[in-house]
């Protein structure tokens, strides 16, 4: 499923034009990027938690190479999935 046909979903389960969908998930979407970009956590009960993550540094390979190379410590996105999450994707 991609954006465009989440959009209609989300249209015809909550009564609103695509047009209201579509900027009710992008503020949502939107609001999720700034708030975990600043350090915090978005915790959706029953969904899943959204956090940023520190990768430390570390020495990786060239795999054409060989050459070990340093790649620098990053702060990626994660998401963890909440129980109900998890049971709904588990068939339960």
């Amino acid at each position: 499923m991609n954006k465009e046909e989440l959009v209609q979903e989300i249209s015809k389960k909550a009564g609103v034009t695509q047009k209201e969908a579509a900027e009710v998930l992008s503020a949502c979407i939107d609001t999720i990027q700034k708030t975990v970009s600043k350090g915090k956590k978005v915790t959706l009960v029953g969904f899943g938690t959204f956090e940023a993550r520190k990768r430390a540094a570390r020495i990786g390979r060239n795999p054409q190479t060989g050459k070990e190379l340093k790649i620098p410590a990053t702060t990626v996105p994660a998401f963890s999935a909440g129980k109900k999450f998890k049971t709904v994707v588990n068939g339960k």
